[in-house]
């Protein structure tokens, strides 16, 4: 019987490490069941707002809103492409130059008018005023340069419209 009794002890001493370990996880699983109860009643509170509306209908018409407005910004963004190409081939800057062209002329009636565009293309227009006529010449300009020979006050009159700001 002393092998009988030796055992009992074991037995008793493994009951009871087994017994503080179930209390132990009884605890473990008390503590999580109140977290998880404070992290539902969170999440409902999230869910609904003081209105009393829900959170995921609202969040999914604000995601239908933006994907219609990155449509519209790419629709805009196209015709402003559209919009800015047609601008720099506009005549946007023009300059204008009186002067004298000859002594025996009383007034500054001679003039160069440069008309051009973002890209220094256009035109320029010169009018030579005498006492017995007046002539006018066109002359075409592309990037601030004319194949025809250019007067003075019509280089100038170029040079001055190309400082235009570009866009």
């Amino acid at each position: 019987m002393t092998s009988l009794g030796s055992i009992m002890p074991i037995i008793w001493w493994g009951i009871s490490a087994l017994s503080i370990l179930i209390l132990i996880f009884i605890l473990i699983i008390i503590l999580l069941f109140r977290r998880m109860k404070r992290f539902e009643a969170s999440y409902v509170t999230l869910q609904t707002f003081m209105s009393g509306n829900e959170l995921e209908p609202i969040l999914q018409k604000y995601i239908e809103t933006l994907g219609e407005q990155n449509q519209e910004i790419k629709t805009c963004e196209i015709r402003l492409a559209q919009i800015e190409a047609k601008l720099r081939a506009a005549v946007d800057r023009a300059e204008l130059l009186r002067f004298r062209a000859f002594d025996n002329v009383g007034s500054d009636l001679s003039f160069a008018f440069a008309l051009l565009n973002q890209e220094g293309s256009g035109v320029v227009l010169s009018a030579i005023h005498s006492r017995e006529e007046s002539r006018v010449y066109a002359k075409p300009i592309a990037k601030g340069q004319s194949s025809y020979s250019l007067t003075d006050e019509e280089v100038e009159v170029i040079r001055k419209a190309m400082l235009g700001e570009k866009i």
